[in-house]
């Protein structure tokens, strides 16, 4: 079998499933999990931020484990592909629980929440490391290789369209509750508002279904600086309790115009009809694939020389920093966005717009990856992405609420040069894998990346630490509206300044990257010219 064969576009759309699929879990819980565990399920933020980081810490050990497992797997299906089926349905379940909420004390839920987490991460780990590992063994030309990577987030961020642009709407679907609403018009344009139900609902996010009006509280005893007019609000509701509001900015509204979301219910059952949708495209993929580049038969299986090569290996070291720079910067900025367009902007449903808007620049990123990569190299156009997008995404420290458009523009142009990062990253580890084998005669492609999704996983936990730091350092709780308010200052930082400086420092770490595209080729060729040789020698 001819390892740099070229892929067929079946196999390349498979592929590109497994992390569309991926992404339903991933994107779903790095963007929707921390408002849930905080505004839905009732934990402090900072609580949450500690769990995400311990989780994340001991994913990466897990990491490592999986890539050795992965790289000494043996089956008729290979070594990767046969963990992308046997964990379809569990990832899928696991996800489900994660979002469900169960009624405990806070205590119960802090077991509940690292319980399931921890799960989620271990499930995580067994289906993604051997993903990814299966694209350095689907073929052995590191430029198809890129392709293949192109494929790859393509796929990524169409499953991040699917969740993030859905979720919400699914939210909204599901979670419509049957309350009692009553609106006087007071005079034009300006009404009173309220709102009772027949049950306690822990969190609820009300607002007019054209999401104009704009919401104060009708209570004289509150300062003006505590009851802001905003296009919605987020509270909690006791049965049989009225809550009375002033609405302004919007004509003839009715009671058929105000939209109250029971959160609780409407996020569970809008993950438990994604999952299904991730568990069916992890099939697909395990169907759709095959593994061509296999280990030099002589090879003997050597854990120690393994892990000495990986830590002697420069490109992989950088990429290892690099990784967690980058997930750190994408992280934050996806973990902050619901809460920006929720506390922020009130209107919690546009974020699902604006990242459908985001996912699509995305998929037009992670496309011109590999033509921009042929034009500038792989490390060149790395280090221009993290400055362009970085500074484009400092911008929006200057957009108030009312720039929507604004707030548009500068992520979307922001996201094209993000885009480029997991691209770039997933497709530099298969080169890594290469330049262990062209120096060391050996190749551990499950440890080289495992221990880079390691990197990734774990700037997740520390940028879910750093959201959990700076919210809880504004005081924020996300069922107090009062103490919502006064975080504000910190979630625009959180969208913008903060991840512009982790950007920056990751394109200084960058320009230490070893390997240019006159050092690929060399490689490829002398791996190719080896690999020749053995099966001739075999035949």
């Amino acid at each position: 079998m001819n390892v740099s064969e070229k892929i067929s576009l079946r196999e390349k759309l498979g592929y590109a499933l497994g992390d569309g699929a991926a992404n339903i879990a991933w994107r779903g819980v790095s963007t929707f999990l921390f408002i849930f565990y905080t505004d839905v399920f009732g934990l402090n933020p900072a609580a949450v931020g500690l769990l995400m980081l311990i989780a994340r810490s001991g994913d990466g050990i897990s990491d490592i484990f999986m890539g050795v497992i992965g790289d000494r797997t043996k089956s008729r299906y290979g070594k990767f592909r046969p963990w992308i089926l046997w964990t379809a349905i569990p990832l899928g379940a696991i996800l489900s629980m994660l979002f469900t909420a169960p009624d405990l004390s806070y205590t119960g839920k802090i077991v509940y929440a690292y319980t399931t987490y921890i799960i989620f991460t271990l499930v995580y780990t067994a289906n993604n490391i051997p993903y990814g590992a299966l694209m350095a063994v689907m073929t052995g030309d590191d430029k198809e290789r890129t392709t293949l990577g192109s494929y790859r987030m393509v796929g990524a961020f169409g499953g991040g369209m699917l969740v993030q642009g859905a979720l919400l709407f699914l939210v909204a679907y599901f979670g419509n509750i049957d309350p009692s609403i009553s609106v006087k018009e007071l005079e034009p344009a300006r009404y009173e508002v309220l709102v009772s139900t027949t049950q306690d609902v822990e969190n609820v996010n009300i607002e007019t279904e054209n999401g104009l009006a704009l919401f104060t509280w009708a209570d004289a005893s509150l300062p003006d600086s505590l009851n802001l007019a905003t296009k919605g609000k987020s509270f909690s509701m006791t049965a049989h309790q009225e809550y009375r509001f002033v609405l302004t900015g919007e004509e003839d509204l009715h009671a058929e115009s105000i939209v109250i979301i029971d959160q609780k219910r409407g996020y569970s059952n809008a993950i438990y009809v994604l999952s299904f949708f991730l568990t069916l495209s992890l099939i697909i993929t395990f169907y759709t694939t095959r593994e061509r580049v296999k280990p030099l038969e002589a090879q003997q299986n050597n854990l120690w020389k393994d892990l000495k090569d990986l830590f002697r290996n420069r490109p992989w070291v950088i990429l290892l920093l690099i990784g967690l720079l980058f997930q750190v910067y994408n992280s934050i900025k996806q973990g902050i966005v619901v809460i920006y367009f929720t506390h922020y902007l009130h209107h919690q449903l546009l974020a699902a717009s604006y990242m459908v808007a985001l996912m699509v620049a995305s998929i037009a990123g992670a496309m011109a990856t590999a033509f921009l990569a042929k034009r500038l190299g792989k490390r060149n156009l790395f280090i221009y992405a993290f400055i362009f997008s970085g500074l484009v995404n400092a911008l929006l420290a200057f957009c108030g609420p009312e720039n929507t458009v604004s707030i548009f523009i500068i992520g979307i142009v922001s996201e094209f040069g993000a885009a480029i990062f997991p691209t770039l990253f997933f497709a530099m580890l298969g080169d890594a894998a290469d330049f262990s084998e062209f120096k060391n005669g050996r190749r551990a492609t499950g440890l080289i990346y495992s221990a880079g999704s390691f990197s990734t996983k774990f700037g997740g936990g520390v940028a879910g630490a750093i959201i959990g730091m700076v919210l809880a350092s504004f005081h924020y709780d996300g069922q107090d509206s009062v103490a919502i308010e006064g975080a504000v200052p910190g979630i625009v930082m959180l969208m913008s300044w903060i991840p512009t400086t982790i950007a920056l420092i990751a394109a200084g770490v960058m320009t230490l990257y070893p390997l240019n595209q006159t050092k690929m080729d060399e490689i490829t060729t002398e791996l190719n010219n080896r690999r020749n040789q053995v099966e001739a020698a075999g035949n």
